[in-house]
C-alpha cells in the first residue's frame, strides 16, 4: 500500500512528539501491506473501524486516532486526519 501522505503524520508528531514511534509503526506496516478488502486491513490492525467511507485507527493505546480513506484497487491509503482521543471526541472530522 502507498501511504498519501505521510507530511499528516511529520506534523502530527511534531506536535506531540509520544505519538512519532506509534506512526511510524503504523506507516511501516501500511507500506508493507497489500490489502485487498477490509476484513486483510482488521488483520494488519485489529482495533480498526469503518466509519462510513473512512476507516479509523486506534494510535498509542487509544490515544490517539489516524482517520484515513483506504482505497483497495489502487492500493493507496490516504491520511485525512490524526487527532487526539479529545479532538476525535468532538466528531469535527466526520464533517
Amino acid at each position: 500500500m502507498r501511504v498519501i501522505s505521510i507530511k499528516k503524520l511529520r506534523e502530527f508528531w511534531t506536535n506531540h512528539p509520544q505519538a512519532e514511534t506509534s506512526l511510524r509503526a503504523w506507516h511501516t506496516i501500511v507500506k508493507a501491506s497489500d490489502w485487498k478488502h477490509f476484513p486483510d486491513l482488521k488483520q494488519s490492525f485489529p482495533s480498526a473501524d469503518l466509519v462510513g467511507r473512512r476507516t479509523v485507527f486506534d494510535i498509542l493505546g487509544n490515544r490517539f486516532r489516524l482517520i484515513a480513506r483506504v482505497n483497495y484497487q489502487t492500493k493507496l491509503v490516504f491520511v485525512l486526519h490524526v487527532l487526539t482521543h479529545a479532538e476525535y471526541g468532538q466528531g469535527k472530522w466526520t464533517k
